[in-house]
């Protein structure tokens, strides 16, 4: 028997928009201001989400049941494998010292903290997104940056604060394919909109993103190479994305800004050494920082040694990233699982979708081609390049396991809620909401984007909820669908910095447990002021000449 969403339940769209908001409000709340642990706001908020969708929007209880079960297998797997794999990885270099290696090395380059940032968080940070995405880069940066000696608020709130540009081209251009894909927009013209967009922001996040750590004065100390990491970056994404695709945006931005970050930094350094790990303002509230010290000189064999680890992950990375070897490893092994109860059993109505559209629920336990099992068998291979035996990598992966129990369990509720959010209609009242702002809708329908990622932990999931509605509310109010599509995606960015997936993702990789409401607190106040930036921009490209000869109609 199906059932029929309803975005209205009580007639009255501020009554219903109050009540779909309250699982976000508790979670949050719980979160940011009553510092309960993550798992425990995660499961209060799970709750109130069951409640809401059981009581007042009419789900069935065993439907809403199912449709948390199945958010929670999905956080799992392909997100929880991930982060577990990763810090397997970075116990593994710890343990054998190869870690420190590698940490001297990068202080080799240059000393002044904001300069390691820019390279580790941003450049290094961007690559991962666009090989892997799904918390690899938090992952992976967070855990350098704590082991540089960061602050633990620092390492991850600045890693979560430079994931933002390179999110929409994520994953080997994932989010923008499934926009595509999904809603019928035409693949190269929203990957071009999105590169008109994201630029701007990408010349404009390095410079954020030092300003947030070292304050105002700092960042103009260093500007030179913060402009030349957002140019090389910048320049490059919007060439990729408008005239070969989204796939490999990402990847050779990355690249092209480290590279002339490292050759810029042999020709300038800054006059004052920062060698601050501390956030600005934070000194006594961002955890302990390790003491810095003096740079250490290593052999030629030892930095290779200590590299290897992280090119074998690297090289892993991207062959798992790309679709034939995808397509080949499913192949092999990739059974579904239609939840049954909830697979095709519930309809979504218009105004979001043209006609009534029934919502797959397929689980597809796609372990071989997952991105944390390319991770895994890059720390097994690293390992056995480190000189472990069997026995003790085997041993390590089971510490890991433990250490990171609380997190996993975090990550299965959240994205147990999300979920049920999204089967049961509640987060498309929230976007309803957005979309009857008329003339002002531009900035609205960008927010809605930024909303989507928050909730759901995903560019690629805020597209695949909003996607079709952003098109429907631009034709109706005569905007270009591109450019709408665009914005949810390019909005949403900015969302990823506070949803509760990557926040745990941080907290688990600095090891900073329980306090990831002091990393929301910290982050949310750039995650909203760069949403409205890009909501401002969007809304620019909709009505004001001549930033409206770069929309594609």
């Amino acid at each position: 028997m199906t059932w029929q969403q309803i975005y209205d339940p009580f007639g009255n769209m501020i009554l219903s928009t109050l009540l779909a908001a309250v699982p976000v409000v508790v979670m949050l709340v719980c979160l940011g201001f009553l510092h309960i642990k993550a798992h425990i706001a995660a499961g209060l908020g799970l709750v109130a989400a069951f409640a809401v969708a059981v009581l007042a929007y009419g789900m069935p209880a065993d439907m809403a049941g199912r449709a948390a079960l199945f958010g929670g297998f999905t956080g799992l797997l392909p997100i929880g494998w991930i982060v577990l794999n990763i810090i397997f990885l970075q116990q593994l270099a710890e343990q054998n010292g190869s870690f420190k290696v590698l940490q001297d090395s990068l202080s080799g380059i240059t000393e002044d903290r904001r300069l390691q940032l820019l390279l580790i968080a941003f450049c290094f940070g961007a690559f991962f997104e666009g090989a892997a995405g799904f918390g690899t880069p938090v992952a992976v940066t967070a855990g350098i940056l704590i082991g540089l000696g960061f602050s633990p608020l620092a390492a991850s709130g600045l890693s979560l604060i430079a994931n933002t540009a390179p999110v929409a081209f994520g994953a080997l251009g994932t989010p923008v394919i499934t926009l595509a894909k999904v809603h019928g927009y035409d693949l190269m013209e929203v990957t071009a909109m999105i590169g008109r967009q994201l630029p701007f922001f990408s010349l404009m996040v390095p410079f954020w993103l030092i300003w947030a750590f070292a304050g105002r004065k700092a960042m103009m100390e260093i500007w030179p190479a913060i402009l030349v990491t957002g140019l090389s970056f910048a320049i490059p994404q919007f060439l990729v994305s408008n005239y070969i695709g989204p796939e490999l945006v990402d990847i050779i931005a990355a690249i092209v800004s480290m590279v002339a970050l490292v050759l810029f930094l042999r020709v300038w350094q800054p006059k004052k050494i920062w060698r601050s790990t501390s956030l600005k303002g934070h000194e006594r509230t961002g955890g302990e920082a390790l003491e810095p010290v003096a740079v250490v000189r290593h052999s030629p064999a030892e930095l290779v040694r200590a590299w290897t680890p992280w090119l074998i992950l690297t090289v892993f990375v991207f062959v798992w990233g790309l679709p034939p070897v995808k397509a080949a490893l499913n192949g092999i092994f990739a059974p579904s699982f239609p939840m049954q109860g909830l697979h095709n059993l519930i309809l979504k109505m218009p105004p979001v979708v043209p006609t009534p559209h029934k919502e797959a629920a397929v689980y597809v336990l796609n372990l071989l081609s997952a991105t944390g099992t390319g991770i895994l068998l890059a720390a097994i291979v690293g390992a056995l390049v480190m000189k472990y035996n069997p026995l003790e990598i085997v041993r390590t992966f089971f510490r890991t396991l433990w250490l990171v129990r609380y997190s996993l369990l975090t990550i299965v509720l959240m994205l147990a809620l999300g979920t049920l959010t999204r089967y049961s209609g509640t987060d498309t009242t929230l976007g309803l909401a957005f979309a009857n702002t008329g003339v002002l809708y531009p900035f609205f329908g960008t927010l809605m984007g930024w909303i989507g990622v928050a909730m759901t932990g995903s560019d690629t999931a805020s597209n695949v909820l909003f996607g079709g509605m952003q098109k429907v509310a631009a034709e109706q109010l005569g905007l270009s669908p591109n450019l709408m599509g665009a914005a949810n995606s390019s909005g949403g960015v900015m969302g990823k910095m506070i949803d509760a997936q990557s926040i745990v993702v941080a907290s688990t990789a600095t090891r900073w447990f329980d306090h990831e409401g002091d990393i929301l607190r910290y982050v949310f106040f750039h995650s909203i002021a760069l949403a409205c930036l890009v909501g401002l921009y969007v809304t620019l490209q909709a009505y004001v000449w001549p930033f409206t000869l770069t929309v594609v109609h």
